[in-house]
């Protein structure tokens, strides 16, 4: 008999229904289960960083009894897996903690044959595409959270749901499974999911005439704040990221685009359809707009921003040359890092970096709307006709799959940069560690309800990817007007879409 590998250890939360306040049971799928359940709930309504601590640490869960259910621990067999691995702007505990999880799989499971490799978020997309074309993909991929649609919609994924492996779909955010959603069908199970923040160098901002304890509330003042470092200090304001081909750009920008009241389609919507390009609609092309005022008439960013990603203005930022960023909770433990690799002046400017590093929400738009990327990654099985030797082996990418998306192990393997993909991560004891260990973790964790998913539309990735950045490019060199570099990328969006494909 299967039993529950969920026990409470504090009771009394309260659930409730609504839009926003709906009940996300924690407990095991009802076909691998049979005897008593302990149903959890995660209240979004109350969702906060009081809320997020008061149910951290209020679960355990027994992972390899759960994932002995799906696969037994004694089973025989090979599993090939690409992953979106760590890279050298990540900490090194988010290396230790892949290390731990690679480890432990093959402890578990010692007679299944692991062959794991990580790929960098920028490669990861085009190397499996090549490797489809070739009918030489692994069995297992973990992709980036615009990448699912695509490779569902062209028939390459297997039907995946986390019933297949032990847990609810009420595990996970609605939002996270409406990316492995295509026409209706499961392909694929969150593994993560990750909101950033607004962070700023509290130093930086008094010296320049500014509160050093309030960040811009909106992105008009995100402009002129930034202006206003410049101008005074010499120092770029706010640290830009425009590279083409880049996860880093429409992660940084859509944010903007959606405060205005822009978008690509209708994806910042209630219930978005994506029937309408909005890319050249007023709102959008004020985004566009803003960005142009502090790249080209200000100045007052980086003027490597057309070829930066976030890793690119970690060195101005600790070395007191850049005020504000977006970017993940771990952008704290890389500061200490790379404070600790500096010697003589160098350390004392790196260490008051530190010390007056501050995170604050993304800012709103006119309107008074406030958005961020809902991102992360899932995790997908391949048909065996696109695998290398044509051949899945189900059980053993199962078990995988099953560890993968743990409670346990979707937090630890998202430590310092993401959040759990299993809501059940968020009640476990870790989630206490690392509410206690990492600053600031708490104020990007209760962004997650301003989030808002790319576009669920195979074309996802080369609009948000290509056309977005490029849009950014011909407007911040020149080569077209604001107006035009917007309306240039609505028509491309069109076309794209009514070409059906990439």
């Amino acid at each position: 008999m299967t039993k529950s590998r969920i026990r409470e250890t504090r009771t009394g939360t309260r659930t409730r229904t609504g839009v926003l306040g709906y009940t996300l049971a924690l407990g095991l799928s009802a076909s691998l289960m049979s005897g008593t359940v302990y149903a959890q709930s995660v209240d979004v309504s109350q969702w906060s960083p009081e809320y997020v601590r008061s149910i951290a640490g209020t679960e355990e869960f027994d992972t390899v009894g759960h994932c002995n259910d799906v696969t037994p621990t004694d089973y025989e067999g090979r599993v090939t897996f690409w992953y979106q691995g760590v890279f050298e702007g990540d900490p090194q505990i988010m290396r230790d903690n892949y290390d731990d999880f690679f480890k432990t799989f093959r402890e578990t499971y010692p007679n299944i044959e692991l062959v794991e490799q990580g790929i960098t978020y920028n490669e990861l997309l085009d190397k499996f595409r090549t490797a489809l074309l070739g009918n030489a993909a692994p069995m297992v991929v973990r992709l980036q959270i615009l990448g699912g649609t695509e490779f569902a919609a062209k028939g390459y994924l297997e039907e995946l749901r986390p019933e297949d492996v032990g847990y609810d779909t009420a595990d996970f955010w609605p939002g996270a499974m409406k990316a492995v959603t295509w026409e209706g069908v499961t392909y694929g199970i969150p593994t993560n999911n990750e909101t950033m923040a607004l962070i700023w160098n509290a130093d930086i901002f008094e010296k320049a005439g500014l509160d050093p304890e309030s960040p811009p509330e909106t992105w008009d003042d995100v402009v002129t704040y930034s202006k206003t470092i410049h101008d005074k200090l010499g120092i770029a304001g706010y640290g830009l990221v425009a590279r083409q081909n880049a996860g880093n750009t429409p992660y940084r920008f859509m944010p903007q685009m959606w405060a205005y009241g822009g978008g690509v389609f209708d994806e910042a919507d209630a219930n978005p359809t994506y029937d309408e390009v909005r890319l050249d609609s007023p709102e959008s092309k004020q985004a566009l707009q803003a960005s142009y005022d502090m790249y080209v008439r200000d100045q007052s960013v980086p003027v490597s921003a057309l070829t930066n990603t976030q890793a690119d203005n970690q060195a101005p930022f600790i070395s007191g040359q850049l005020a504000m960023v977006i970017s993940h909770p771990s952008e704290y433990a890389r500061m200490i890092e790379l404070a600790e690799e500096a010697t003589g002046s160098d350390k004392e400017v790196a260490e008051s970096v530190i010390e007056n590093m501050r995170y604050g929400l993304i800012p709103k738009g006119p309107t008074g709307r406030r958005a961020v990327v809902f991102g992360g990654s899932n995790i997908h099985i391949l048909k065996p006709e696109y695998v290398d030797g044509g051949e899945v082996d189900t059980p053993a990418a199962k078990a995988l799959i099953c560890m993968y998306t743990s409670p346990e192990w979707s937090l630890k393997l998202a430590w310092a940069a993401s959040n759990p993909g299993h809501l059940g991560g968020f009640r476990t004891k870790w989630m206490a560690d690392r509410l206690d260990q990492i600053k600031f973790l708490d104020v990007t964790t209760s962004m997650l309800v301003d989030g808002i998913p790319f576009p669920a539309i195979p074309e996802a990735p080369e609009i948000m990817n290509i056309i977005v950045p490029d849009m950014l490019q011909n407007a911040l060199t020149g080569a077209m007007s604001v107006d035009e570099a917007a309306e240039n990328a609505a028509e491309q969006v069109r076309s794209l879409v009514d070409g059906g494909g990439l």
